[in-house]
């Protein structure tokens, strides 16, 4: 049995959930009542894959909202008590998903061994960081090339790169063989230890790295006031927007640049569930967030462990792994639509 930890993307949509779930009492509390709440297992679900193999899950909502990050023993009991309910419900893996990820990573959960009276096991959970990465660097594979865009020739810019997605990323751009890496991040030591090893790569800030890069992988949160100055950007350019939330379309909204919400798949037939509806997916009987997929995957699999866990451990063979199943199961990376016609780059000059 597979599980998926979640959240709504705001607080006003959180409530407007509950309404509809039939939680009249979160629906109509504050945000004090909110961080208070304990976790809900709001839906079951039965999932038959491309093969006929069918397997039972939940979704389990952790009734965190992103107005609590700032309350920081707030943001770590939720993710907590979360994956204690995950465990006590019975569930085989759970994956992690949107912020109870990035949570669990930035506050060092794994030193948290007991909530309450259950000790946590570890193998039970996985981030779904290497599906979204191998979904990702397939968004790059097909959709350059529809741009007119020739990777053996792109310079490439991830945004992000010392991250767990972004340092793989990396690594699979490099397999590649992408003309040049330009390598984007928060904190400079990080960076000089993946430019060592990966043996290439510029490391460039974000200002420099735009004008440069025919592709753009962002696998980091924008910051909020962030500015971008679309006429600097080569054209075409592809933008993959793998952070979360997903809003660079509405920063980088220009002629020529092609942006597309990264680490987002869809299923080979409707699912027939609800947990999709709120989360501004096109399809969502059959799209979702690829962390989520990676527990399907791996219960489909029969792989009952920790597939993802902990920062910069994702192997090119782990990616390659978790690829093919997901081919084999039925699910592909989501795709720009309509599908645009190539156009003259300087990447294929």
């Amino acid at each position: 049995m597979f599980g998926l930890i979640g959240h709504s993307t705001s607080f006003e949509e959180a409530r407007n959930k509950a309404r509809s779930l039939g939680y009249d009492a979160y629906a109509d509390g504050d945000l004090d009542m909110w961080c208070a709440a304990p976790p809900q297992l709001v839906e079951r679900v039965t999932v038959t894959g491309l093969t006929g193999q069918t397997i039972e899950g939940a979704y389990i909502d952790s009734v965190f909202v992103p107005e609590m990050l700032r309350r920081f023993k707030t943001a770590k009991r939720k993710v907590l008590k979360a994956m204690e309910l995950a465990q006590k419900t019975g569930i085989d893996i759970t994956a992690l998903g949107g912020f109870t990820s990035i949570i669990f990573e930035d506050m060092n959960l794994l030193r948290e061994e007991r909530v309450s009276a259950v000790e946590l096991n570890w193998e039970r959970f996985t981030t779904g960081n290497t599906h979204t990465a191998w979904v990702i660097c397939q968004q790059v594979e097909i959709n350059a090339p529809r741009l007119g865009i020739d990777l053996n020739r792109a310079k490439v810019a991830v945004v992000g790169a010392s991250g767990d997605i972004g340092s793989a990323v990396c690594r699979w751009l490099q397999r590649r063989g992408v003309a040049e890496l330009l390598l984007v991040a928060r904190r400079p030591q990080p960076l000089v230890d993946l430019q060592q090893s990966l043996g290439e790569g510029r490391i460039l800030s974000l200002e420099e790295a735009l004008p440069e890069a025919d592709i753009v992988v962002w696998v980091a949160s924008l910051p909020q006031g962030l500015q971008i100055e679309t006429a600097t950007l080569p054209r075409p350019c592809l933008m993959i927007d793998g952070g979360y939330p997903k809003n660079l379309d509405t920063k980088a909204a220009a002629p020529g640049i092609h942006v597309l919400k990264g680490g987002i798949v869809e299923f080979w037939q409707d699912i027939g569930w609800q947990m999709m509806e709120l989360a501004d997916m096109a399809k969502p009987q059959r799209q979702m967030f690829a962390c989520f997929a990676e527990a399907m995957l791996l219960d489909f699999e029969g792989i009952h462990t920790n597939f993802s866990w902990g920062r910069n451990n994702i192997t090119l063979a782990a990616m390659d792994l978790i690829g093919a199943a997901s081919l084999r199961h039925g699910f592909r990376a989501l795709e720009l639509d309509p599908a645009p016609q190539p156009a003259t780059s300087l990447a294929t000059a």
